[in-house]
């Protein structure tokens, strides 16, 4: 299982935040010594100069592979592709499923994205797809696509509940399906608008998906997407530790939090204020009745409070 961060992309599409290039350096050390294998960070929608910031990664050498996102149907398709493939270690070509985007036959957008395949497959780089509206679309045909791609080299691909409509039950079972159609790694990409996105991540993981993307804080379009913390507390303590320190997820919650200007709940899951907090003196006596991990695990000491 592989945990790949897209606080530096999926973050930066939260309303109202921005970051500079010395914050966007200093979330991806964080996460490096968190231990997250890998971080997102090039933007489908403003390549030149999100690989601005994946070299400056690179040249601090931080220890993170670096991904990114390339439009299959865009003009600029070819040429983004080559300049990715020169400092991002996974490309991932997306070929959004919906009808709305051209082209909407579903033959057309096979074709189309084949034709980007064949080309960053020659480059002899590490090439995936992505199928934004995965959650939405017709099955028999996310099926279909997805076949075609394996057999022109994608090895990894990235399904997503891009409206975050679907629910741990259908995920399990479409991720399921998926494995047993595809030869490559599946990875989900859950949105949180209907409060879903880390179970829809667990249920992805439980149906044999090999990657998760996770933000800090959550962070994301619209409601966001699965949390970082909660996916890995989740995955802990069903046993997969993935090499992520949980330690260290205090002060990475609080720096993306105050860089973003996005304040965190105090009733957010494992990183809020209030998660170790108890108003009643009984449950300190046997407090593992009332807390759902140890707040040593995540570095935070539980208290009574009046």
């Amino acid at each position: 299982m592989i945990l790949r961060d897209s606080t530096l992309r999926e973050g930066l599409d939260t309303p109202g935040v921005t970051l500079s290039l010395d914050q966007r350096l200093r979330i991806a050390e964080l996460l490096a010594e968190a231990g997250v294998p890998e971080a997102e960070v090039v933007a489908p929608s403003r390549v030149a100069k999100d690989l601005e910031v994946a070299r400056a990664i690179k040249t601090r050498g931080t220890q993170l592979q670096l991904s990114g996102l390339i439009y299959a149907y865009s003009d600029r398709c070819a040429e983004e592709t080559a300049l990715s493939c020169e400092c991002l270690d996974w490309v991932t070509l997306l070929m959004p499923l919906s009808a709305h985007r051209k082209p909407a036959l579903p033959d057309e957008k096979i074709a189309m994205m084949c034709s980007a395949l064949d080309r960053a497959v020659a480059r002899k780089h590490e090439i995936g797809v992505g199928f934004p509206h995965s959650t939405q679309a017709d099955i028999d045909f996310l099926v279909r696509i997805g076949e075609a791609a394996v057999s022109h080299g994608a090895r990894r691909i990235t399904v997503y509940d891009t409206n975050g409509s679907s629910e741990p039950f259908r995920t399990k079972e479409l991720v399921e399906r998926l494995c047993e159609s595809w030869g490559a790694d599946i990875f989900f990409h859950g949105h949180n608008d209907l409060g879903l996105a880390t179970a829809n991540a667990l249920a992805a993981a439980a149906g044999g998906a090999s990657g998760l993307d996770v933000t800090v804080n959550g962070l994301g379009d619209r409601a966001g997407n699965a949390s970082l913390e909660q996916v890995v507390i989740n995955l802990n303590r069903a046993g997969r530790t993935l090499g992520v320190r949980p330690e260290t997820f205090a002060v990475l919650s609080e720096a993306v939090a105050e860089m973003t200007g996005v304040a965190v709940s105090g009733l957010a899951p494992v990183v809020g204020e209030y998660v170790f907090m108890h108003k009643s003196p009984s449950h300190l006596q046997v407090p593992e009745l009332f807390e759902a991990f140890d707040p040593a695990l995540v570095g935070a000491k539980r208290r009574l409070v009046e």
